[in-house]
């Protein structure tokens, strides 16, 4: 199999998994075949929705998968103090192992693939990617460049000295889709990676989105060939892809920015529990709800819920008391 599509899911994020594999259906066709990434065990929900399609399947690797969790782990062992913070926050081991499985990808069964976080929806045909592997090792099309913090630890004095300013500037992506090619991280890079970490390099890290630093770590130090198509697309071309837009335009369950339509919506920073209680019934509002809504019951329509009464904010405004509290210091 030469091209294909990861996603990381399980149980507690299969609405978004159901509502993203529609959405790819839809918008980018049935011609690349699918392999869900398993965050955890549990997978009962996802393996019943893997049956009904002949198109899906999940990586059952369990040595790929064992092999870049022992990666992952010695990643962070050569941080300073990631473990004794994680701890002190209640964390044992590696924060979101299961994020950090993603890494598989890179020795799974397809040739070239695109990553895709479950908390996605598909837009556009996800050709233009693919095209973009025949001259780079890793594509993203994004805009995280443009906020460092949540990547790297900004504060750090070694960052500049692992990264030039004109790097960090331009390199930075999100993890949330990105495509890459297999083996592009062979044993003999992951060492050399490992050995720049453990010379203290490895203090550049941001530690509470443990797989995304390691992962912008890995492209920007290995010198691997990368593209973002937010760099070379016009202004009248390029397209935004967060839910914190306000502005896309929707028209015939595809959104649209500037009257260009979108290759993807990514649902970033909403908790999986917004898109299971709105499943539920419970009436939430948030951004590009109802798009979600089509696509998670595209082909059980009557599954979807009723929602009564007036929709609840996401993220409600802070009550009186609430604010009385903030203006005298003493809550956040």
């Amino acid at each position: 199999m030469k091209d294909g599509i990861y996603i990381l899911a399980n149980d507690v994020v299969y609405n978004q998994l159901v509502a993203l594999l529609n959405s790819i259906e839809v918008n980018a066709g049935n011609q690349f075949p699918v392999c869900v990434i398993p965050y955890d065990d549990r997978l009962e929900q996802v393996r019943q929705e893997v049956k009904a399609r002949k198109n899906v399947e999940i990586l059952e690797d369990a040595v790929s998968i064992a092999q870049w969790e022992d990666f992952s782990t010695e990643v962070w062992k050569a941080h300073p103090n990631a473990f004794n913070i994680w701890r002190e926050r209640g964390n044992t081991g590696v924060y979101r192992m299961g994020m950090h499985r993603r890494f598989s990808g890179f020795d799974g069964p397809f040739e070239r693939f695109i990553y895709l976080d479950a908390d996605i929806l598909v837009m556009n045909s996800l050709e233009p990617i693919f095209q973009r592997l025949n001259d780079y090792d890793f594509v993203v099309y994004d805009f995280q460049y443009k906020d460092p913090t949540h990547v790297y630890n900004v504060n750090s004095p070694k960052l500049l000295e692992v990264f030039n300013q004109e790097n960090i500037d331009s390199q930075i992506f999100c993890a949330g889709l990105y495509a890459s090619k297999k083996g592009i991280f062979d044993e003999e890079r992951r060492n050399y990676l490992l050995s720049k970490l453990r010379s203290g390099e490895a203090e550049v890290f941001y530690i509470n989105a443990p797989d995304q630093t390691i992962l912008n770590y890995m492209v920007m130090r290995s010198g691997i060939s990368s593209y973002n198509f937010s760099h070379h697309l016009s202004a009248s071309e390029v397209t935004g892809c967060c839910v914190t837009s306000p502005h896309f335009e929707e028209r015939d369950n595809v959104l649209y920015d500037k009257g260009n339509r979108l290759t993807y919506l990514h649902y970033i920073g909403l908790s999986s529990k917004l898109f299971n209680n709105l499943c539920a019934g419970e009436n939430i509002d948030f951004p590009y709800r109802d798009l979600f809504l089509h696509y998670r019951y595209l082909h059980e329509p009557e599954k979807r819920p009723k929602l009564t009464g007036k929709p609840k904010p996401y993220n409600p405004p802070p009550s009186l008391a609430t604010k009385v509290l903030r203006k005298l210091g003493l809550t956040y």
